[in-house]
């Protein structure tokens, strides 16, 4: 990692709640041209000297920030212990929708999750860094975040999942600073096609990624995470798909994270 990509500050946080430890890191974006805050989960007897550790890139919705899956599920830091695994959390600012945006110049956050971040991260602490030590998942913004990296850049992670991810982006083209970051799609039809995930998966062969994704029955992403499931049936991609009772709130993200740890530590231990 070059010095001008790596950190304007770290800062240390032991939390008396848990053993782990939580680290804000500063990244510098060269594409962007400014600092972005994460958090960093380290699992407790973390070290930078013995035992290489996998990480999970866990994604915020739109909206949101880069604290809020510790803040409103506070068992994140006991999950890094149990699983004995690096959790980051990017900030992926309110609406980036985690893609380098054809319209503005300085949303680029597929470029700065995809190779700034990953290089601070495996430059600043002791990483399995390969794709078999990486997993990529988040919710509603996140979730389609994390698929779309994933699918784009099969190279860095080997295990991807979502959280009542919007996974097909066209039923809301008002929605969300959508249309700032692809154009009205009335005139811009190409961005949206081209930039939905749900359009994405002939870039997957079986076995390429490892997939986990769930949605709640009264989400209204519910239908496209249905429609990508069935999409992934018919081209035999293998994938784990859950649905079950629940809307779009952190009631159920809470509880989702739990089973998609279980899939990610097996993956990891494989």
């Amino acid at each position: 990692m070059k010095p001008r990509l790596l950190l304007l500050l770290l800062t240390f946080n032991t939390l008396i709640v848990s053993a782990s430890r939580v680290d804000t890191l500063m990244v510098a974006s060269a594409s962007m041209n400014k600092s972005i805050p994460n958090l960093v989960i380290l699992p407790d007897h973390y070290s930078a000297e013995q035992e290489s550790y996998p990480v999970l890139y866990l994604l915020h919705g739109a909206g949101g920030t880069y604290a809020d899956w510790v803040s409103k599920v506070p068992k994140l830091k006991a999950y890094a212990d149990t699983y004995n695994l690096i959790i980051v959390c990017p900030d992926g600012g309110l609406t980036s929708w985690y893609f380098d945006s054809p319209m503005d110049v300085k949303m680029k956050y597929e470029t700065y999750i995809s190779k700034e971040l990953i290089n601070a991260i495996d430059t600043t602490y002791n990483t399995t860094a390969e794709k078999s030590g990486r997993a990529i998942t988040g919710l509603s913004m996140g979730g389609h975040g994390a698929f779309y990296l994933a699918f784009k850049h099969q190279d860095i992670w080997g295990a991807a999942g979502s959280m009542s991810g919007g996974l097909d982006i066209r039923p809301f083209p008002n929605n969300w600073d959508l249309n700032k970051r692809l154009g009205n799609y009335a005139e811009y039809k190409d961005n949206w096609e081209e930039n939905t995930v749900i359009n994405m998966v002939y870039k997957l062969t079986d076995n390429s990624l490892k997939l986990i994704f769930d949605c709640g029955i009264s989400d209204f992403f519910y239908d496209a995470n249905k429609r990508l499931h069935e999409k992934l049936m018919e081209r035999n991609i293998a994938h784990d798909y859950i649905e079950r009772p629940g809307n779009h709130n952190w009631a159920y993200w809470s509880n989702s994270i739990q089973y998609q740890l279980l899939f990610f530590n097996d993956y990891f231990k494989q």
